[in-house]
Parts: structure tokens; C-alpha cells; sequence
């Protein structure tokens, strides 16, 4: 069936019939959805549970949503939105092992583990000082790991601007380092 067509037939469903209109809902963009936010987290149970978030809230609000563009854009839109919100809520910090494996080697003694986890709480509070957009997107970069490209791909924003928050990320936490 044409997206428009089960566009047009969900939108019609929705007043006469919601169930059977949430059924073609999940039926058409669930494993979609899914996809957009595994490209986003890499977490298979993680992606389903914020999917499923996302059709949950849209069930409750079905009857006082208004729906400008297609349901796929909308639902994608939520679900991109449901992902970041996640994402800035996520708390990004370090296991005592990973933060001491860095540090470690033969001659590392006590003075330099505890400046190492001394550095890693003030790294851990400059990431969490920075703005939020400036955050999520250099998270996505350090911690999740994306290319610019991909980043830029699924904020839906320039390259460009990958580039100066990342840029600018580094220049604030320089600075709070220095300090």
C-alpha cells in the first residue's frame, strides 16, 4: 500500500475505529521507528522500549493530536525527540575500573590514581556543565562513538554544525580543565 494512502487511511481510522488505526500504526512503523533509534543508541531492547514509549504516549493523546505532515513524520519526529531526551537523561559516568585502568601500569602509585580520579569527577562535571545541545552532540561523538556525518544525520542538522558544537564542547571543557 502507498504511504499516502495508509497515511490517509490511519487518519480516517483514528475518529471511526482508533484500535484497528493503531493496529496499521504498528503494524507500518514499528520496526521503523525501531531502526531509528538502534541507528541512534546501538541498544536493541533499549531502541523497543523508547519505540514503545513513543506509541504509548501517542495512544493517549491520539484524539487531541493534530497531525500536520503524515503520521511517519510524526511519529519519527517523537521518536528522535523520546531518543535525545534519553540520551541528555542518561548519566555518562565511568566505572572505578575503567576510570583506574587508564592510569595504571607499573610504576602508577597511589598519588596518581587519585589524581586520575580527581581529573575524571572534573571531566565527568564539565560534560555535564556544558549546554544541552552542546552535550548530546559531543556525547554522541565520544561516548556513542558516531562519525560527524552520522551525528549530523540523526539530529537532522548541517555537518557544519556537528563541527562547532564539537568544537565548542572542547573549548568549554578546555577551559573548565584549565581551571
Amino acid at each position: 500500500m502507498d504511504p499516502q494512502n495508509i497515511n490517509d487511511k490511519i487518519l480516517k481510522l483514528l475518529s471511526a475505529d482508533a484500535n484497528a488505526a493503531f493496529e496499521l500504526i504498528f503494524e507500518h512503523y514499528y520496526k521503523y521507528l525501531c531502526l531509528v533509534v538502534y541507528r541512534m543508541i546501538s541498544d536493541r531492547n533499549l531502541a523497543e522500549d523508547i519505540v514503545q514509549e513513543v506509541m504509548h504516549d501517542f495512544w493517549k493523546k491520539h484524539k487531541n493530536i493534530q497531525i500536520k505532515t503524515s503520521i511517519k513524520a510524526y511519529l519519527h519526529r517523537s521518536t528522535i525527540n523520546k531518543t535525545l531526551n534519553h540520551i541528555r537523561d542518561k548519566k555518562i559516568i565511568f566505572e572505578e575500573e575503567e576510570q583506574l585502568s587508564a592510569v595504571k601500569s607499573k610504576e602508577a602509585d597511589i598519588d596518581q590514581l587519585i589524581s586520575a580520579k580527581e581529573l575524571q569527577k572534573s571531566i565527568n562535571e564539565a560534560i555535564k556543565a556544558l549546554p544541552e545541545r552542546c552535550r548530546i552532540i559531543f556525547s554522541l561523538s565520544r561516548y556513542e562513538e558516531l562519525s560527524y556525518k552520522e551525528i549530523a544525520e540523526k539530529l537532522e542538522i548541517s555537518v557544519k554544525t556537528v563541527e562547532n558544537q564539537i568544537s565548542k564542547a572542547l573549548r568549554i571543557l578546555r577551559k573548565a580543565l584549565n581551571q
